[in-house]
């Protein structure tokens, strides 16, 4: 039995988090214990356990996460209407949690003393795991190769990567990197670091290039439960298979690519290119169900509130107590979102053409240009001129002064 600590990693079974392993065991005599979560990735899951156990770990684990993924953080971040900078689905930043938690219970199951990971000392996914690391275990060790070794270029690691006997590829074909996930795959680095370079076409995985998409609109409904979509095109799904077939949907028709430049939270912008086509599509069939459903105020104030919580998952505070406080009050807000929304799916975009809902706010007759309901046209002059009181006073004060003669 080996008296050495163990050290919990979050493994890929990429080059990089490989080299980590290797790096961990010969440079800080850990037995490394690995861990993949299965977020909708595929095959490559198991591969990369097996691909851990073959490079030296002790023990690897792959976990199917994918329902609790889409449950318990897609779909509450999603009932927030969060937007990070006003367009980000955050389909990175929100995966991020659920991982970092995975590896703590593994720490634990396996008596492990601290975690690693492959994220850089540069972006926002090593503030995203350690955070949610010290959340749930205050005396957790997080070890950061990225920030540690002594690794200078591209050439140090894959002569390190030779001389431990780690497959390294001899050519790259696509000068990016790629993070997927059932609800997203982001690109950035490489050729996309400047930020007027066009990405390829070839780039993109989940969407069609709109201008390859078919030449005839598709129709679908989505009906939501309490601000939960729970059916499309009136099939009931769970929260996971229905993420996926809103993603096919969305992406035969090029709809959820995005190019923003960001702000990190360690102080940097980053450009990133995302591919959300079914995230996109549930986020605009929610607002169109929104719309019938929250009063103006409680809108206008959820709206207030959603960059916050967006900010919140993106610099990964998802354990933080302020976090867990806006939920609460999101949820009590999406209680009254039930309803259907009718959504036009048609070269890159998503338009809302239908919404109804059983409890809509929505009153035909009393919105109606025809005779009808119980508002009294005659009430509106007053009600504007109340309106108007705090302008109309200050009017006055700025016309009376301009009439008093200037002193010399």
């Amino acid at each position: 039995m080996s008296d050495k600590q163990k050290i919990v990693l979050a493994y890929s079974g990429g080059l990089d988090t490989s080299i980590i392993l290797k790096w961990l065991q010969t440079e800080r005599n850990y037995d490394v214990v690995c861990f993949t979560a299965d977020l909708g990735q595929g095959d490559e899951v198991e591969e990369a356990r097996v691909k851990a156990l073959n490079t030296g770990a002790v023990a690897a684990y792959a976990l199917d996460l994918k329902e609790e993924f889409v449950r318990d953080y897609v779909f509450p971040m999603f009932r927030s209407a969060a937007l990070y900078e006003g367009y980000y689905l955050l389909g990175t930043s929100i995966a991020r949690p659920l991982i970092a938690r995975k590896m703590v219970e593994i720490a634990e199951r396996e008596g492990a003393v601290a975690v690693s990971h492959g994220a850089t000392g540069k972006g926002n996914d090593q503030v995203r795991f350690e955070m949610t690391a010290y959340a749930l275990n205050p005396d957790i060790v997080t070890v950061a190769p990225w920030r540690d070794w002594d690794f200078q270029g591209r050439a140090d690691l894959e002569a390190f990567a030779l001389e431990h006997g780690i497959p390294v590829p001899t050519t790259k074909k696509d000068p990016w990197s790629t993070d997927a996930n059932m609800l997203h795959i982001s690109y950035e680095g490489g050729i996309l670091e400047d930020p007027w370079t066009e990405p390829p076409a070839h780039m993109f995985k989940l969407t069609v290039d709109p201008q390859e998409a078919p030449d005839e609109p598709e129709y679908v409904e989505i009906e939501f439960e309490a601000g939960n979509p729970v059916a499309i095109g009136g099939e009931k799904l769970s929260p996971a298979a229905l993420l996926t077939r809103a993603n096919q949907l969305a992406g035969k028709h090029g709809v959820g690519r995005l190019d923003l430049v960001e702000n990190r939270f360690v102080g940097m912008k980053s450009r990133g290119v995302y591919e959300t086509p079914g995230g996109t599509l549930l986020y605009h069939a929610r607002r169109a169900v929104e719309s019938l459903t929250l009063d103006r105020e409680v809108l206008h104030q959820r709206d207030a509130l959603a960059p916050k919580y967006a900010e919140l998952v993106y610099n990964g505070f998802w354990f933080a107590p302020e976090r867990e406080a806006l939920q609460v009050y999101f949820d009590h807000v999406a209680a009254s979102v039930t309803g259907t929304a009718r959504m036009k799916l048609y070269r890159g975009s998503a338009t809302v053409v239908g919404r109804k809902a059983p409890a809509s706010l929505y009153d035909k007759d009393l919105v109606s240009f025809e005779a009808g309901g119980d508002y009294n046209q005659h009430d509106a002059g007053a009600f504007i001129k109340l309106s108007a009181l705090r302008m109309r006073v200050q009017a006055r004060v700025k016309a009376k002064a301009e009439k008093q003669p200037q002193e010399v």
